[in-house]
């Protein structure tokens, strides 16, 4: 099955282009929005409309194929590929890209994806976000082509068992944490809630905010939750932490904070993403890795998850090889083609660190649905529910996609026992 068209619309993605470097250098927000000017490159204001691509790969029988280019919230920054603009990628897409797929088997999906990682019409790589986008649909073209799942077609690419039950989904609160924690407590959600403390007001002065938001959720987890509900719970605090006690980060009044924690998360397990954010990925492996190992040295059971300077397949290897944390964030926009989120996920297999399949609120609901395709084929530790940051779509988007899709191979697996059968009992007469 041969491609003959490849096609670009822009279009809109789930939430806002933020420019963190503003942002931490104390830009104030006013009502949604916030005052003052724009630090980071290609910013036109600190919250500007998130945008897409969309991708359209059409096949010799007619039918077409979606994906859609999207780039995480906080573009620019943390060593992510500049601002991602749709309407001025149209080009890239429509010309380069599409010269370089027409009349290739849609089948042969890694190959496909692998191509865009080596195209580079203007010398340098294409960015990220077209990487993204077009590997979606070019899996999406694949799967119908081989008539089978993403799933299916993913894992044969990566040599995957795929999950047989739902991955974790890690649901996000946006600033509303309080009222989003709630629906995502009542609603059974296995990780929450993120919390988004990217400031030291959110934090506390002396850390105590987060201390009570921490005993809020498992009183609220009791309270609300269904019988026997387990949850864990994951705060990012944007290196919130490591800017109020500054380094070294394994001296013994951070190790207590984080014990703190645990005890106001106790009797539930607790994540803290990105508790430090350095200057550079080396700074940060080495910061990570000694607040780790701080903690180990003192048996506090929280767990550290990689976010910042952790981007692309080669910095989520150097994380799992330096020991810098027990989850590392797979954020799948800055991965380029979605084969290679995969093969991030897999390289955390046998070692200590797991993998997180997450990547932006800044995405839509058709990357959503691949990426829930991405972790039923790797397993991943959890997954996170986008786009957008009223938890309640991108939880239903990627669960669904998921039980979905477990349900048709499920269907798909008996109908072959059964073929089987009938072609057994048919032989012996």
């Amino acid at each position: 099955m041969r491609i003959t068209d490849v096609h670009a619309t822009p279009g809109y993605a789930g939430f806002f282009f933020d420019d963190q470097r503003a942002i931490k250098r104390g830009a104030q927000q006013q009502g949604f929005t916030y005052d003052g000017d724009p630090v980071t490159e290609g910013f036109e204001a600190i919250r500007q409309a998130g945008e897409a691509l969309i991708v359209d790969v059409t096949l010799e029988d007619g039918t077409v194929h979606r994906g859609d280019c999207a780039a995480v919230q906080y573009s620019g920054a943390g060593g992510r590929d500049p601002l991602f603009r749709a309407r001025a990628s149209v080009p890239v897409v429509d010309g380069p890209i599409a010269e370089a797929l027409v009349g290739r088997d849609a089948r042969d999906f890694l190959a496909n994806a692998e191509l865009l990682e080596d195209l580079r019409p203007d010398g340098t790589a294409l960015h990220t976000a077209l990487r993204y986008g077009v590997s979606q649909a070019l899996l999406a073209a694949a799967a119908a082509a081989r008539t089978t799942t993403m799933t299916d077609v993913l894992a044969d690419a990566l040599g995957t068992v795929p999950a047989t039950d739902p991955v974790p989904v890690f649901g996000q609160s946006g600033d509303d944490r309080y009222e989003n924690a709630e629906k995502m407590i009542v609603k059974g959600v296995p990780v929450l809630p993120h919390g988004l403390i990217n400031s030291r007001e959110k934090l506390g002065r002396d850390g105590d905010r987060l201390l009570e938001y921490v005993a809020w959720l498992v009183e609220r987890s009791a309270e609300l939750g269904p019988a026997e509900y387990e949850p864990t719970f994951h705060v990012d605090v944007y290196g919130t932490i490591g800017a109020w006690f500054g380094p070294p980060y394994d001296r013994p009044e951070v190790v207590d904070y984080f014990a703190t924690l645990a005890e106001a998360a106790a009797p539930h397990p607790i994540r803290i993403e990105g508790p430090i954010d350095a200057d550079g990925r080396s700074a940060q492996i080495d910061a990570m890795a000694a607040l780790r190992d701080g903690l180990r040295d003192g048996g506090v059971d929280v767990e550290l998850v990689a976010d910042e300077w952790c981007n692309t397949l080669a910095d989520v290897r150097a994380f799992v090889d330096g020991g810098a944390a027990d989850l590392v964030q797979v954020k799948t926009p800055d991965l380029g083609g979605v084969h290679r989120s995969g093969r991030a996920v897999r390289y955390c297999d046998g070692t200590d660190t797991r993998a997180y399949l997450g990547g932006t609120c800044n995405e839509t609901a058709t990357s959503a649905r691949t990426c829930a395709h991405v972790a039923l084929a790797t397993d991943a530790a959890q997954v996170l529910a986008k786009p957008g940051m009223g938890f309640d779509e991108g939880y239903m988007i990627v669960e669904n996609e998921m039980r979905r899709t477990i349900a048709r191979r499920t269907r798909r697996r008996e109908s072959i026992r059964g073929t089987n059968c009938e072609t057994e009992v048919t032989t012996d007469d």
